[in-house]
């Protein structure tokens, strides 16, 4: 057998391939985009399966790549040997080009020629046939003619050589074993039984029938094959290890965690788990954020997945004595490793750190807490005898702490206890419940089976409205709040679909079109909304006002102008932004969200922190400059390759059809994106930002006007700067002079102030010094008086410990039926042991009161001025036992 590093692997695969006739189709984010039901890309053939099915792929019929896939379902098997969160596959296919005969070649040749592999040791298995499709002796007989040996060729069942979904192309795999030099386990061993002689090394999975939704099978017309290997598995064969944490992948980190921790590795079992797990989790994560998706942790779907292993590896890294700055160590690791093999990591370096660096930084900030109410509960459990963490509870470990109900469970484990999953989900579905009975009619709609899932696929909407906004259509369905119905009254409210409108519906942060539906005989119905339902179709939600309206109805659909071009404006803006903000603040602010309507524009986009007065200057100024420079915009429709090419910007997680549209704002900004524009730059007449914060981890977000309600805004702030000026008594250009001014003149009456409240409360003090005493050798001035607030009694506090020179001052006043209280300590009374924190909080619940501080001065509040003499009392007692005997 041959050995190989990691990068020396991915090279020789691919090359391998292209030698035969592939190309490298590169490979894709890790983040699926939700059409294969999975919130990651979990199989190197997932990508793929679109041209599996039948599709015509853009590169060929003979692909070969090496992807990487993240698979949580078994994160709790990770920690020991072989299990990771994070593999890389190397991947083959056949789109209806070769077939059984050649691949079995070209598998022998690479376990032969390129690992170095005899055939004494080879052995594969193939598909043993059932009721359903028979035995793939052709499969058994090109293996054969390949150079495995006819006693090598073991046949399977089903269960263990047979590839397929619940429907759609199926077909028998093959699976290729390296055969050890040890006697066989029993009359039944060979490949499959767990005895260790044999380890499945690659699969072969040859795609030769469809299922039908029936169950049977028949012949597909293009015939597929799909090859994978595990990278990181045959890596650590290959080079004679059992642990995959001992390949050059891994090796460096678990070095640098032995070094920073001070334990070796496989000393210990328990800290051996965690520091696999910390390796594997924080490569995840280090992958995640630096993928082309920029994930970022959030509390649903993908973003819970990476908050929960950032949060796992944090608690493993603290069993092993590691802290932020180490984990991050750990992450700089895996960056340099994995940098040449995937570029979108190499660009995002910087963006994965820092984000890194945030979620660790927030979970370390409630993980103390946290585990202090999780011992509680503990306790609280073993007490009551329960075996079993409410659901309750655990939910509000989430809740407050930010605790994965995951980490929780494994906490509980850890202690003999399990925690109540379904009491969990159901104080979650609780909390959600509350958000949901806050949703308008129209959102009601929107969500879960709507009123429209039942319609006939042949029922459609044609939209008019890019080029339009008026024009005729037939009514094909309608709603009320809850139910289709054949009609709709004067007064109702309901929900109106047409086979053709030019009304856009709420769609890619656009608010949808408001206007009138008009039929015979004066029937008026007014579209308060148009929203996106099931099928794509436009719903236009409102109300009739006059008449009524019935299915099959001819009607006129007529959109508010203004309403659409103001939204219009707001939404060409949004484009300009995006492109802006990327010159001043670099290529890695990405759309994170937008939200357009009549009144503003909100932009949300990666950023990890504020930006200031002046980059929010520059980026409107260059919005501006473009808005004068009167732009074309033009929209042009291609397909989804053709675009990319062109360089146009997309929303990742965004689904596009075969066909998109493309926005160009002359040669300034390129995007897809399927909303309705100005037709020139120069529309937009005006834009403002009038705010810039955070909304999320790492998520920025702008709101802007323009066009009039940018000059309404200009228009307000002239008037309130006037009004202003008015009270003043000066000119609106002389304001900020005269405020300077008056700025002056109040900080000297402040100052002149505080003197006299000073003299004041010396005054009513008197003259104290008589009632210093001497507790063991420390002086102690404990007194009372009337109407001072802290900050004069801090005043007071410090002219009498200067006059006392070394000791102790206590002061209590009552002031407006409120108790303040300071303690003052000097350097020699601490160096004898007393502390004025400690003083404080032993006095001060005599007053009604709590407080705090440092050793050599502390405060407290109180509520209860009838309690002053016997905390002065109490003062003297404290003080005598802090001073060291």
């Amino acid at each position: 057998m041959k050995q190989f590093t990691a990068n020396e692997l991915r090279k020789a695969w691919k090359q391998f391939y292209i030698d035969r006739g592939h190309v490298d189709c590169g490979a894709v984010s890790l983040v699926s985009d939700g059409s294969t039901g999975v919130m990651f890309n979990v199989a190197g053939m997932q990508p793929l399966m679109p041209y599996l099915l039948g599709k015509k792929h853009p590169m060929g019929t003979r692909l070969c790549n090496v992807q990487g896939c993240v698979r949580t379902n078994d994160i709790d098997s990770v920690g020991d040997k072989s299990h990771g969160t994070f593999f890389e596959m190397m991947g083959s296919w056949s789109l209806g080009d070769y077939f059984k005969k050649e691949r079995c070649q070209w598998s022998y040749e690479l376990l032969t020629q390129l690992f170095g592999f005899d055939a004494d040791h080879l052995a594969a298995t193939v598909f043993a046939g059932d009721e359903n499709a028979p035995r793939d002796e052709e499969g058994a007989k090109y293996r054969i003619e390949s150079g495995f040996k006819p006693e090598n060729i073991y046949y399977l069942p089903a269960e263990d050589n047979w590839w397929g979904l619940e429907y759609g192309p199926c077909g028998p795999d093959s699976e290729m074993f390296y055969v050890k030099d040890v006697p066989d386990c029993g009359p039944d061993c060979g490949p499959g039984c767990h005895c260790g002689k044999y380890t499945e090394i690659g699969n072969d999975v040859f795609m030769q029938y469809e299922k039908h939704h029936d169950g049977h099978l028949t012949p597909l017309s293009q015939k597929n094959v799909d090859t994978g290997w595990g990278l990181e598995r045959i890596l650590a064969f290959l080079n004679g290890v059992d642990d995959v944490y001992k390949i050059d992948l891994h090796a460096p980190v678990i070095a640098f965690i032995e070094k920073e921790s001070g334990i070796k590795y496989e000393s210990d079992e328990k800290t051996t788990r965690s520091m696999r797990i910390l390796a594997d989790h924080t490569r995840t994560s280090v992958m995640l954020i630096g993928d082309e998706a920029k994930l970022l942790p959030s509390n649903t779907g993908a973003g819970y997945i990476l908050r929960r292993l950032i949060r796992r590896a944090v608690r493993h890294a603290r069993t092993l004595g590691l802290n932020k700055s180490q984990i991050l160590g750990v992450a700089q690791i895996y960056i340099d490793e994995y940098k040449d093999s995937y570029e979108h990591l190499a660009k995002n370096e910087k963006f994965v750190l820092t984000e890194l660096e945030r979620e660790i930084t927030r979970f370390e900030s409630t993980l103390e807490n946290g585990m202090k109410e999780f011992k509680k509960i503990l306790d609280a459990t073993s007490a009551a005898g329960k075996k079993q963490i409410e659901g309750k509870d655990a939910f509000f470990l989430y809740d407050t702490f930010g605790f994965p109900v995951e980490l929780t469970a494994e906490l509980a484990e850890e202690e003999g206890l399990t925690v109540d999953e379904e009491g969990f989900k159901a104080s979650m579905e609780e909390q959600k419940q509350k958000a949901r009975e806050n949703q308008n009619f129209s959102a009601n709609l929107t969500t879960g089976a709507g009123v429209f899932d039942g319609l006939d696929e042949s029922v459609k909407t044609e939209f008019l409205g890019y080029e339009a906004l008026s024009c005729d259509g037939t009514v094909v369905a309608m709603a009320g709040a809850e139910a289709l119905v054949d009609e709709l009254t004067e007064g109702q409210q309901g929900t109106v679909i047409t086979d053709k409108t030019t009304f856009y519906g709420t769609m890619g942060g656009q608010v949808g079109d408001i206007g009138v539906i008009t039929g015979s005989n004066g029937a008026k119905f007014e579209v308060a909304e148009t929203i996106k339902v099931a099928g794509g179709r436009t719903a236009h939600v409102g109300k009739v006002v006059s008449g009524s309206f019935k299915t099959s109805d001819k009607v006129s659909l007529n959109v508010d102008v203004e309403n659409r071009a103001t939204t219009c404006r707001n939404h060409s803006a949004t484009h300009l932004l995006q492109k802006a903000l990327q010159l001043v603040l670099g290529d890695g602010v990405e759309q994170a969200g937008s939200y357009q309507d009549p009144d503003k524009t909100r932009f949300d986009f990666s950023y990890h922190q504020a930006m200031t007065a002046d980059e929010i200057q520059k980026v409107e100024e260059i919005v501006n400059a473009k808005i004068l420079e009167a732009l074309p915009v033009v929209t042009k429709e291609m397909s989804v390759e053709e675009a990319k090419k062109t360089g146009a910007m997309a929303l990742f997680g965004e689904k596009y059809g075969e066909t998109v549209r493309v926005v160009n704002m002359g040669d300034f900004s390129i995007e897809l994106c399927g909303g309705t524009h100005v037709a020139n730059t120069s529309h937009i007449g005006l834009f403002k930002i009038v705010s810039e914060s955070g909304v999320a981890a790492g998520v920025r977000r702008i709101e802007a006007l323009t066009g009039n309600n940018a000059r309404a805004y200009y228009k307000n702030v002239e008037g309130t700067l006037s009004e202003a000026a008015k009270s003043l008594k000066t000119n609106p250009s002389d304001i900020v002079e005269h405020i300077k001014k008056l700025q002056e003149e109040l900080k000297a009456l402040r100052s002149e102030n505080e003197s006299l409240k000073s003299k004041e409360a010396q005054a009513a003090l008197g003259d104290v010094m008589d009632q210093v005493k001497e507790i063991k050798g420390v002086k102690l001035l404990a007194t009372s008086v009337k109407g001072v607030d802290m900050n004069g009694l801090r005043d007071l506090g410090d002219q009498l410990k200067t006059k006392l020179g070394e000791g102790v001052v206590v002061l209590i006043s009552e002031a407006d039926g409120k108790v303040n209280l300071v303690t003052m300590a000097t350097d020699g009374a601490m160096a004898k042991g007393v502390h004025a924190g400690n003083l404080i909080k032993a006095v001060a619940p005599l007053v009604g009161g709590g407080g705090g501080g440092r050793p050599n001065m502390a405060q407290a509040g109180g509520k209860n001025p009838a309690g002053i003499d016997n905390a002065l009392a109490e003062a003297e007692k404290v003080l005598n036992q802090q001073i060291n005997a």
